[in-house]
């Protein structure tokens, strides 16, 4: 039975989105898996007119669409996750430099707090793994917003970060990984209130080095299964 709970609410389209990318980012659907329309649209409790409009919004990102074919899970080979680790420690490196200089004394201080609010999640205190779910929770898009570089937030928020909520969350379901990020958020928030734009770059890119390793470990780990045909 599928997790997807029924929309209540009157933004059909929105909240469509937010469970698809949800439900992918989780692991409900498989990378290549086929999706049937008609069965999310059921389980969701909406109409196919909401859920295609929020379903055109991820191609690229999470799904892609065959003519005749249909949609599907987008899939990654070992080298797509590597360079999308490598494109984000890039960016997101320089996103920390600018924030350390430009990110203010409040939001510094909301950032410390969201980390400690992660810090007392179950998940992550039991090492099972380090889940951010929704950019009001994420360390990272709080760091990105206190760059205050519109065309670095595009570039990271417009594909890469719903790919890489696939592989944030399978990295740090890795034996010790969830524990680890905590410690590396908390340096780079060190970093950050320590005004350095060299050091909060450098922890940062330390960070995702590291994440990058423990996301294609996983992959690596993970037994080959055959795709599921549909939804």
């Amino acid at each position: 039975m599928s997790k997807i709970q029924p929309i209540v609410t009157a933004t059909l389209s929105s909240e469509a989105f937010d469970k698809v990318v949800e439900a992918i980012s989780s692991g409900e659907f498989d990378p290549g898996q086929r999706l049937s329309e008609a069965e999310l649209a059921r389980n969701l409790g909406i109409s196919r007119g909401p859920l295609r409009e929020a379903l055109g919004r991820l191609e690229g990102r999470l799904i892609t669409r065959t003519p005749r074919i249909g949609v599907h899970v987008i899939s990654f080979t070992r080298d797509d996750i590597e360079a999308l680790f490598l494109t984000r420690e890039a960016l997101e490196g320089m996103s920390a430099r600018l924030a350390a200089e430009r990110m203010t004394d409040e939001r510094l201080s909301d950032l410390r707090k969201l980390l400690e609010s992660h810090a007392h999640q179950p998940e992550l205190a039991s090492g099972e793994a380090y889940v951010q779910r929704s950019l009001d929770d994420d360390f990272h898009f709080s760091i990105i917003k206190g760059a205050k570089c519109d065309r670095i937030e595009k570039l990271l928020m417009n594909e890469i970060y719903y790919q890489l909520r696939i592989h944030r969350r399978k990295s740090s379901t890795q034996p010790g990984r969830a524990q680890a990020a905590l410690k590396e958020h908390r340096m780079i928030v060190e970093a950050l209130e320590s005004r350095d734009p060299d050091r909060a770059e450098a922890a940062m890119r330390t960070h995702l080095r590291n994440a990058r390793f423990s996301s294609l470990a996983a992959i690596m780990a993970e037994p080959a299964q055959p795709t599921r045909k549909s939804a």
